[in-house]
């Protein structure tokens, strides 16, 4: 509360009687108000629709320390200054503080974030927008679009403010900051408020012209609009660039990759001729070396796998996980008594824990790789011992090895989806071993349920 000098906004119960709430705040009965003491009236941070209560807005000088002393409410509220007419800060339930100002009826503006602009700057800024709407019926800084004085560039506000926020709250930032870093150069040096939607568009125009799919430009976009939802929630911007701007039509079915029986067959002699290659490299260097009197390499003839990839693709092949959930596997997650994998909801794409029951093949990979694996938490360590990060170079050169064209790593996903749904699983069933979210993503795969809609039109 605000009393004799000293700032504080608590934040008590909702509902309950005034007297239980002499020292914090009080709440009508409906429990729809709460009030803060000031110099000895009550001011309301919350207002209610009571016809006998007059509210007025929470005032006082505001200071560097009180701003520090700021905490978030459920809801938004504001704390007006007694220092410059119509200058407020407002507080988002996000923790988020914006200097803004009130320049006519009903008519705010936002003139930046606190971090972003000083105390003193605001202020100043706040009474040239008063300034400018007598002299002109509205500031200059609304006629010309602009948004504060040290608005950031996108490149600044991605760096500084986004990329931090979203490492804490995402996963996969190395993504999602390579896309932003290699598709929108063209922006990057602008201002925020400056980018319009029609700068957007012709960004997308040009995607599509060098031949970039639907769903590839749209999710593209969806990496830039992230970082405007972000900036126009924090206050940074008034409206958001693509609020307009409507995603490609994608065709939702689309062509869903597997593996042919051929290509099955193909892939498997790849990596068992791959292993063979490595076994017959280490014993020709083995040799080398025992000729000049050097340490022989460990042999690689009497263990099951020669490195990661063959165990890797085959429990792809088995499980349906996706690259970074097989990634972040750690050996505590694979249960040989209950033959499950348990794939965490932190490493998951919808965030939910799923529980995969291992076949003959995907139990007996594990096992054997087990074996002769290291101490590592992990299933399938990186170099150091951590997390492994890519295989596409070594996932390139099998496809290439086994003469199959046009299959991504994920597609191995598909593969064991369309597999189960060819042998008759229900679609509900595959939905839950993939972890799908929405039964929409599965449906991608009823085609290829045996006999479904012959059955069906043979009813009529």
């Amino acid at each position: 509360m605000v009393s004799q000098g000293r700032f504080e906004l608590p934040t008590f119960p909702l509902g309950g009687s005034k007297d239980s709430q002499q020292t914090k705040g009080r709440t009508n009965k409906s429990g729809a108000l709460r009030s803060i003491e000031y110099s000895g009236t009550q001011r309301y941070s919350v207002f209610c629709c009571h016809p006998a209560v007059t509210v007025e807005p929470l005032k006082t000088k505001i200071t560097q320390k009180l701003i520090g002393s700021l905490t978030a409410e459920p809801k938004a509220y504001r704390v007006h200054d007694t220092v410059q007419p119509g200058f407020f800060i407002r507080v988002l339930p996000s923790g988020h503080k914006s200097y803004m100002v009130t320049w006519g009826r009903n008519k705010n503006s936002t003139l930046g974030r606190v971090g972003v602009l000083t105390l003193d700057q605001a202020r100043t800024e706040a009474a040239q927008y008063l300034a400018d709407a007598h002299a002109h019926g509205e500031p200059l800084a609304v006629a010309q679009g602009r948004k504060g004085i040290a608005l950031p560039s996108l490149r600044e506000f991605i760096d500084d403010t986004y990329m931090p926020w979203f490492k804490a709250h995402h996963k996969g930032h190395e993504k999602t900051l390579h896309t932003l870093n290699n598709n929108f150069d063209a922006i990057m040096h602008r201002r925020l408020g400056d980018i319009t939607g029609r700068d957007l568009e012709q960004i997308r125009t040009g995607w599509m012209q060098a031949g970039n799919k639907p769903s590839t430009v749209n999710r593209k976009m969806g990496s830039i609009s992230g970082v405007f939802s972000r900036a126009a929630e924090w206050d940074y911007i008034a409206d958001h660039p693509l609020a307009k701007l409507k995603q490609l039509k994608v065709d939702s079915n689309g062509v869903i990759r597997y593996l042919s029986i051929e290509e099955a067959r193909r892939l498997r002699e790849a990596l068992d001729a791959r292993q063979d290659e490595a076994r017959a490299e280490r014993e020709t260097a083995n040799k080398w070396r025992a000729d000049r009197g050097k340490k022989q390499l460990a042999s690689l003839l009497r263990i099951p796998y020669t490195d990661h990839l063959k165990p890797m693709v085959l429990v792809s092949l088995n499980t349906g996980m996706r690259r970074g959930e097989l990634f972040d596997l750690k050996w505590p997650a694979v249960n040989f008594d209950t033959r499950t994998v348990t794939v965490a909801g932190d490493t998951t794409k919808t965030s939910d824990t799923r529980h995969i029951p291992m076949n003959k093949e995907a139990f007996g990979v594990l096992d054997e790789w087990k074996k002769q694996s290291g101490n590592s938490q992990y299933v399938f360590p990186g170099q150091d011992g951590g997390r492994f990060e890519d295989v596409k170079s070594a996932w390139l050169k099998l496809l290439k090895r086994a003469q199959i064209k046009a299959f991504r790593w994920h597609d191995m996903r598909h593969d064991f989806a369309s597999r189960l749904v060819m042998a008759g699983v229900p679609l509900n069933t595959v939905r839950d071993l993939l972890g799908h979210a929405d039964i929409k993503m599965t449906l991608r795969y009823a085609h290829l349920a045996p006999g479904t809609k012959a059955a069906a039109v043979e009813l009529i």
